[in-house]
């Protein structure tokens, strides 16, 4: 084979893994909305310089922009060659891309198999890559079978998916994969949500890796994770599968609640910020009865009356309209939220669940 061979997403796919280093030569910018999982970002262009570039070709002329362009993305392939694989043995493989276009994976890709390197670029670059997840998202939830886990607010099922995973379970945890809890407290401290396009890539990259012959355990979510939409085909086949309903009661639902919550017991006026967004929901007479409590530091009456009076109403009714499954749903009461609690309950579910698939 003559490289930089240049290859379809289509055959690339199949040795993804195989490859040495997946090298994303976009800016950084463009890397930190999304990239192919695993892949390195070595921007040819900086963000500063590709909207140089970009300004010179609207406002001068394609040459002039070729020109500094060719000079800028020479000395960054050089410093990269410099940095990061200067150490590389001959029979290093990696793969190249860019957006879409090819001139900038194309100059990395052709000096890299100069070197003498076995390259190959991917042809249609990032945009191709994208199709496919678009393509395989619509098509990847069909194969598989969930276990959807419902229940209230701080009953559990959270803690149960990460027990369930650390036993060896397949699990689908859309809060984690989202960074955010999916209420309007849900938001995580210093850790902000991906976009919506490596929210994607993240479930593609799960979903592909999962054995369609086990079951996958799921959280019951609603169509929308703090600011990321769940995928349309994977939402409709969680709503559509067996649920199992967890079950815990609302003292040890409140203590489970302010252990996870703590961050908002530390800081008070930043859960009344939040509070604020309920204020049409529930007037304002409620939430300053709501924030009086929570600058007292009365959290656990603060909490129960916030179960009884908005989660626990807006879940029955969201469970019972979008889960069809729920009225036969098999039930798991937790006795407490001992760690010994969550690892007995999670080998109960996988032995119901393997029998359920089995029968």
């Amino acid at each position: 084979m003559k490289y930089p061979a240049v290859l379809p997403f289509s055959e690339i796919l199949p040795q993804l893994k195989q490859f040495d280093a997946i090298i994303d030569v976009r800016s950084p910018a463009e890397f930190a909305e999304d990239h192919i999982p695993g892949a390195i970002n070595c921007p040819v262009l900086d963000d500063a310089q590709r909207v140089q570039i970009g300004t010179m070709y609207k406002t001068i002329n394609a040459f002039e922009a070729k020109k500094l362009g060719a000079a800028l993305v020479a000395r960054n392939i050089a410093q990269h060659i410099e940095s990061q694989f200067l150490n590389y043995p001959h029979n290093w493989k990696p793969l190249v891309y860019c957006w879409r276009g090819g001139n900038r994976s194309g100059a990395m890709a052709h000096i890299l198999a100069k070197i003498g390197w076995q390259v190959i670029q991917l042809d249609g670059g990032y945009k191709a890559y994208r199709a496919n997840v678009n393509t395989e998202m619509a098509l990847l939830p069909q194969a598989l079978n969930f276990n959807v886990l419902c229940g209230p607010t701080g009953s559990g099922k959270s803690r149960l998916l990460q027990v369930l995973a650390i036993q060896g379970a397949q699990v689908l945890d859309l809060e984690n994969l989202a960074n955010h809890r999916g209420s309007v407290l849900g938001n995580i401290p210093a850790a902000p949500q991906p976009s919506q396009k490596r929210f994607e890539t993240r479930l593609w990259e799960l979903l592909r890796g999962f054995n369609a012959e086990r079951p996958v355990f799921v959280e019951s979510e609603s169509k929308k994770v703090g600011k990321l939409r769940v995928p349309e085909a994977l939402m409709e086949k969680m709503r559509a599968s067996p649920c199992t309903s967890v079950q815990l009661s609302t003292a040890h639902r409140v203590q489970l609640l302010t252990e996870d919550y703590v961050h908002f017991i530390n800081d008070p006026a930043l859960l009344n910020t939040q509070l604020d967004c309920l204020t049409p929901l529930h007037g304002r007479e409620k939430i300053a009865h709501w924030h009086q409590l929570a600058l007292t530091g009365r959290m656990a009456e603060l909490v129960e009356d916030l179960l009884s009076k908005h989660y626990d109403p807006m879940y029955l009714q969201s469970i019972k309209r979008n889960f069809s499954h729920f009225e036969s749903a098999q039930s798991l009461a937790l006795a407490d939220i001992s760690e010994q609690t969550f690892q007995q309950a999670a080998r109960q579910l996988c032995d119901v669940a393997v029998a359920s698939q089995s029968a």
